[in-house]
């Protein structure tokens, strides 16, 4: 039996072929980037480049030097929590957040004294925006959200948020967004964005981004060469050289252009998707973490059962099934507090673009066959 893989979050399963093609294609050229005039370097350089162009376009952003290559989103939200210049010593986090946030951010709050604020919220973890609206902006150094709640999928709304703010910068982790939600950067006047190469982007692991659109308000976070101003014992002043210090990892960058070079049509439709979710809801031994408006709502879910721990109902659907799938607290512990999913967690389900409608169908009868045989 082949297998199905659901676990998108955590990382996309295939990929397209291109990955592999570029991932090879560096294995045979060789050289390294930005440091040398010789051909090789400067062929290297061109696809490394290429890829920060159309991940400028993906993300919504003309300004392309702002875009600094990361070995991840953790890595990228690091440089941006812990390089960031407070003075108020107080920010603002969204409900739903990942521990590659809360986790610097704790330590930030035992370190320089850094306290936090969660923002107001419905049940499903959308932020409310007439609340957020009353609070004393004055009061905040940075506002962070996670765009896409990767427990529930939940879709925060960006550019209205942005618009409460008013000058208080904006950092958004957009690890399950980008991919499977456009994003408008420059149109949202969002202050820095961080992403992952090898979910929604379907490029290999090891892949990240992040865009600073002011790079006064952050201090690098790692030191060392950068190919350029080498006569300087500091880091450089310009983007992207001033956070790219070190050989990057051009292996998955070359995986990563070769993810955003390819073609992929989405096999499912959304509405399929939703009345998936519905039939789902249903089924008397299941419920289901989602957004309350379907608006509102990404290629994501969970789901807690009546009779099986999340443990032991991600490996009823594997062994049974071949369905693969990730349960417990997904890295975010905050998220399920929110969601009232805590200590225990759920079972997730995360699609990609390669899933078609069949796959929606045999994921449902393997629940509807589970919720009868547990009645």
């Amino acid at each position: 039996m082949a297998n199905y893989y659901f676990d998108n979050s955590a990382t996309s399963y295939p990929k397209p072929p291109e990955v592999a093609e570029y991932i090879n294609e560096y294995l045979n050229l060789g050289g390294t980037y930005g440091r040398s005039a010789y051909d090789r370097v400067v062929n290297v350089s061109r696809i490394v480049e290429r890829a920060r162009i159309m991940l400028a376009g993906i993300i919504g952003t003309i300004l392309t030097d702002q875009l600094v290559f990361t070995p991840n989103a953790t890595h990228a939200l690091n440089i941006a929590l812990k390089g960031f210049s407070y003075r108020k010593k107080r920010i603002l986090i969204s409900p739903l957040e990942h521990n590659a946030v809360t986790r610097p951010v704790l330590h930030l709050q035992n370190t320089i004294g850094l306290e936090f604020d969660i923002m107001p919220h419905n049940p499903d973890g959308l932020i409310n925006l007439d609340a957020i609206g009353q609070l004393d902006m004055n009061s905040y150094d940075l506002c962070i959200v996670n765009h896409v709640g990767n427990v529930n999928g939940v879709v925060q709304p960006i550019a209205e948020l942005k618009a409460l703010l008013g000058n208080i910068p904006l950092l958004v982790d957009a690890s399950q967004s980008a991919g499977h939600i456009p994003l408008e950067v420059d149109s949202w006047h969002i202050d820095m964005l961080a992403l992952t190469g090898h979910k929604g982007l379907m490029g290999p692991t090891g892949t990240g981004c992040l865009f600073i659109r002011n790079p006064e308000i952050v201090k690098p976070l790692i030191h060392g060469g950068t190919g350029s101003r080498s006569d300087s014992f500091l880091m450089p002043e310009f983007l992207p050289d001033r956070f790219e210090a070190g050989t990057p990892n051009i292996l998955g960058i070359f995986g990563l252009y070769g993810a955003l070079s390819a073609s992929v049509t989405c096999g499912y439709k959304s509405d399929h998707f939703v009345d998936l979710l519905e039939s789902i809801e249903r089924l008397k031994s299941f419920k289901v973490l989602r957004a309350a408006d379907f608006k509102q709502q990404a290629s994501l879910f969970s789901i807690t059962s009546n009779s099986f721990s999340p443990s032991e109902l991600s490996d009823l659907l594997f062994k049974r099934y071949s369905i693969e799938v990730r349960s417990g607290l997904h890295c975010a512990p905050l998220a399920h507090q929110t969601l009232k999913t805590f200590p225990m967690g759920t079972v997730r389900f995360s699609l990609s673009k390669f899933h078609n409608s069949s796959d929606l169908n045999y994921l449902y009868d393997a629940l509807k066959e589970i919720d009868h045989e547990s009645k």
